[in-house]
C-alpha cells in the first residue's frame, strides 16, 4: 500500500502538471486557430491515439506480467523481453501508417487543415513505443519518467509549439499537426533516455517470429481492453465527427478535454498499480488486491468528484475559455465529468480482470462499447428526428457515454468482487457530505459574482472546502498515507523489509 501511495502521489502531481500544461494549448488552439480547425484535428487525434493503443499490443499493462514472469517463460534478459514488445508494436505500427496514408478519409472525414496533417500519422509509432517504455520504467516503480515524459514534456512542447508555430506563415496553417507531432516525439524520447539508462542496451537480442506470434496472440485479450477502455472516451468525438459540423466537433472536443484532467488523474495509479498487482497474484493473495482496490478506488473517486465540481459549477466560465462560441458545450460539460466519477470502479476493477479473467473483462467491454456506440447514434438520429440543433447530438453523445461507463463499473465490480471473495467497492457516503457544501459555495459564486471571479476565486474555493470536508469526513488513517511522503507501514509476518 505505501508503494501505491508513492506511485499515486508522483502521479498526482503529474497530473497537476499536464493539467496547467494542456490549458495553453486549448487556449492558443480555439482562441488563434479557430473552432473548425480544432474540430478537424480532433478527430484525427482520436483515430491516431486508438491506432496507437492497438499497436501498443496491451504492453501499458502485459508488460508487467511478462517481467514478473520472465524467469519462467523466457531465458533472455528482461531488457530482450522489453525488445520484443518494441519490435512487434513497431511492425503493426508502421502497417497502421501505411493504411492511413493509402486511406486518409479514415483520419481526415471532414478534410484537412492543411497538407501538413498528414504528418500526424507518423505519431503512431512513437506514441505506442512510448507506452511500452513507460510500462517498463513502471515495473522498477520509476513513475518519474511517467511524469516527466506525460505530464511535463508532452503537453508543454505541444502548447509552446502551437504558439510559434502561429507566427511563421510556411508552417501556420499546419500548426496544430507539427505541434502535436513534435510533443508525442519528444515524449518518446525522454522515456527512451530514461529507458536505456535503467536497462541498457539487449544482450544477444534477436527477433524471434514465432515467440513473437505467441506473444501477440496472448496480447489480444489486453489490447481489446485497452482499447475498448479508451475508445470509449473517443468513439463518441468520432461519431459525432460523422455526422455533425467541425465547429460542433471543435466544441464537444473542447468539453471533452476539460474532462481529460480528472480522467488523468485516474490514470495516475495504472502504471504503479500493474506491477503491484501482479507480485500480489504471483503468490495469491488475493485478499491483499482487494484491499488495494479498494483503496486505490476511494482515492480516485474523492479526488475526481472534487475536480469535477471545481469545473462543473462554474462550467459556463470555464467553457469560455475557449471563446463566446464553446459556451453551448456547457451541458456537455457537466454529464461528461459525472460519466468520468461513476467510471471510476471500471478502471480499477479492471487493473485486476485483465490478469485473472481476461477473455470475461473483453467481452464485457465489447458489450460496454457496442452499447454506447448503440446509445450515441440512437441519440444523434432522434436529434435529427425532433428538428434539434448540432449541441443536443453533443448532449446525447455525452448521455451516451455516462450511461455505459456507469454500467461498466457495476458490472466489473460485481465480477471481481465474486473473483476475489472480497468486496470492491469505493463508494462512501463523505463523497455526499462533502459535495454538499462545495455545492452552496459554488452557487454563491455564480450567482453573485463575474466570470473571472467564478474562475480565479470559486473554483479553487469550490475545491478547497470540498477537500476540507472529504478530509475531516471521509479519510481514515489508512486514507491520509497518499499523502506523506513517509509512511510507517503496519508490521506484518511476511514482510519484515521494505519496498523498493
Amino acid at each position: 500500500m505505501a508503494t501505491l501511495a508513492k506511485g499515486g502521489r508522483t502521479n498526482t502531481i503529474g497530473f497537476l502538471l499536464r493539467a496547467l500544461g494542456g490549458i495553453p494549448f486549448l487556449f492558443i488552439g480555439y482562441r488563434l486557430y479557430g473552432v473548425d480547425e480544432m474540430g478537424r484535428f480532433a478527430v484525427a487525434f482520436v483515430v491516431i491515439e486508438i491506432l496507437a493503443l492497438i499497436c501498443a499490443l496491451g504492453e501499458k499493462r502485459g508488460l508487467a506480467q511478462r517481467l514478473t514472469l520472465g524467469a519462467e517463460e523466457d531465458d533472455g534478459t528482461r531488457v530482450n523481453l522489453v525488445f520484443d514488445g518494441m519490435l512487434a508494436s513497431l511492425i503493426f505500427s508502421l502497417i497502421a501508417c501505411a493504411t492511413l496514408v493509402a486511406f486518409p478519409v479514415i483520419i481526415f472525414p471532414s478534410g484537412t487543415n492543411s497538407d501538413l496533417d498528414m504528418w500526424m500519422i507518423a505519431a503512431i509509432p512513437a506514441f505506442a513505443l512510448t507506452e511500452i517504455l513507460l510500462a517498463a520504467q513502471a515495473y522498477r516503480y520509476d513513475i518519474a519518467t511517467t511524469v516527466r515524459a506525460r505530464a511535463l514534456v508532452e503537453p508543454w512542447v505541444k502548447s509552446l509549439a502551437l504558439g510559434v508555430l502561429f507566427f511563421i506563415p510556411m508552417l501556420s496553417a499546419g500548426g496544430l499537426a507539427l505541434a502535436f507531432l513534435a510533443a508525442i516525439y519528444a515524449a518518446f524520447f525522454t522515456a527512451l533516455y530514461a529507458f536505456l539508462r535503467t536497462y541498457g542496451l539487449p544482450s544477444g537480442w534477436r527477433p524471434r517470429p514465432r515467440y513473437l506470434s505467441k506473444m501477440t496472440a496472448r496480447a489480444l485479450p489486453l489490447i481489446g481492453a485497452d482499447v475498448i477502455e479508451r475508445g470509449t472516451r473517443l468513439l463518441d468525438v468520432f461519431l459525432i465527427g460523422q455526422s455533425a459540423s467541425a465547429a460542433t466537433v471543435g466544441i464537444y472536443f473542447f468539453a471533452k478535454e476539460i474532462v481529460s484532467i480528472p480522467q488523468k488523474l485516474k490514470q495516475s495509479f495504472e502504471p504503479i498499480l500493474s506491477p503491484v498487482i501482479t507480485k500480489n497474484l504471483k503468490i495469491g493473495n488475493m485478499e491483499a488486491i482487494a484491499a488495494q482496490v479498494r483503496q486505490v478506488g476511494f482515492w480516485i473517486i474523492a479526488l475526481q468528484v472534487g475536480i469535477a465540481l471545481m469545473l462543473a459549477i462554474p462550467g459556463e466560465a470555464v467553457m469560455g475559455l475557449g471563446g463566446p462560441a464553446i459556451v453551448g458545450g456547457t451541458g456537455a460539460l457537466a454529464i461528461l465529468l459525472a460519466a468520468e466519477v461513476v467510471a471510476s470502479m471500471a478502471v480499477v476493477s479492471e487493473s485486476v480482470l485483465v490478469y485473472i479473467a481476461r477473455k470475461r473483462n473483453l467481452a464485457i467491454s465489447v458489450g460496454i462499447i457496442l452499447l454506447q456506440g448503440a446509445l450515441t447514434i440512437g441519440l444523434i438520429i432522434l436529434a435529427d428526428h425532433l428538428g434539434l440543433g448540432d449541441g443536443f447530438k453533443a448532449a446525447g453523445a455525452a448521455t451516451a457515454l455516462f450511461i455505459a461507463l456507469g454500467t461498466s463499473s457495476l458490472i466489473k465490480a460485481l465480477v471481481l468482487k465474486t473473483l476475489l471473495k472480497a468486496p470492491v467497492s469505493n463508494w462512501r457516503w463523505a463523497l455526499v457530505y462533502a459535495s454538499a457544501p462545495a455545492v452552496v459555495v459554488g452557487f454563491l459564486f455564480t450567482e453573485f459574482t463575474p466570470e473571472w471571479v467564478e474562475l480565479a476565486i470559486g473554483a479553487p474555493t469550490i475545491l478547497a472546502v470540498y477537500l476540507w470536508v472529504i478530509w475531516k469526513r471521509g479519510f481514515g488513517e489508512e486514507d491520509k498515507v497518499l499523502f506523506r511522503k513517509k509512511v510507517v507501514p503496519i508490521p506484518e509476518p511476511e514482510q519484515t523489509h521494505s519496498k523498493p
